[in-house]
């Protein structure tokens, strides 16, 4: 069997890769994730969950590698992470008492074989008073976020409902993640012998 690795040094993505059991390690490497503006917000997702992976198949072409990347988009504009406190409360205050969609793209690469995937999940937030857009930002947690939030964290408080995939949100869609690298003969302990 192939070594997995993956392609991010997301906690988040390093968390559900390991929850459900698979084995892996971990390496990045530094690309350009400037957006194209023609691409519409799926194709961003995948040429950067691509572009990530490859960077790592690359230096490693003995593995199996997962590259990922997630984005947060409202009216067809990508929010990005804040640069500063105040595009956190600008980004927050676009999402307050609105719905939005988060997506994740997903590439696994082989030397044999690769996929890309995206997911996409909207995401409904509850309208936040000014006292609760600072809170949030005072914690810190908006600062590494696409859209200057986080749902497995605190910011769990700020969202109303999710349709979709929970854990794409989080930064990784794993069931379907999981399902993708069977033909790539990775698995789970839960299906290992």
């Amino acid at each position: 069997m192939k070594p997995l690795i993956l392609a991010s040094s997301s906690p988040r993505r390093k968390e559900l890769l390991q929850q459900v059991g698979f084995q892996f390690s971990i390496r990045t490497s530094e690309t350009d994730e400037r957006l194209e503006p023609d691409w519409t917000p799926q194709d961003a997702v995948l040429h950067l969950s691509q572009k990530k992976a490859e960077a790592v198949f690359l230096k490693h072409s003995d593995a199996v590698v997962v590259g990922a990347d997630t984005i947060v988009v409202i009216d067809d504009v990508i929010l990005g992470k804040p640069s500063s406190r105040q595009s956190a409360k600008r980004m927050l205050t676009q999402l307050s008492g609105t719905n939005h969609q988060v997506i994740t793209g997903v590439t696994i690469i082989s030397d044999t074989n690769k996929t890309s995937f995206f997911t996409q999940t909207d995401v409904y937030m509850y309208d936040l008073s000014e006292q609760d857009i600072v809170q949030y930002i005072d914690s810190g947690e908006p600062f590494d976020k696409a859209g200057s939030y986080g749902i497995q964290g605190l910011g769990a408080t700020l969202v109303k409902e999710i349709k979709g995939d929970y854990y794409s949100v989080m930064g990784l869609p794993i069931a379907e993640t999981a399902r993708r690298l069977q033909p790539f003969s990775i698995y789970p302990k839960l299906y290992r012998t």
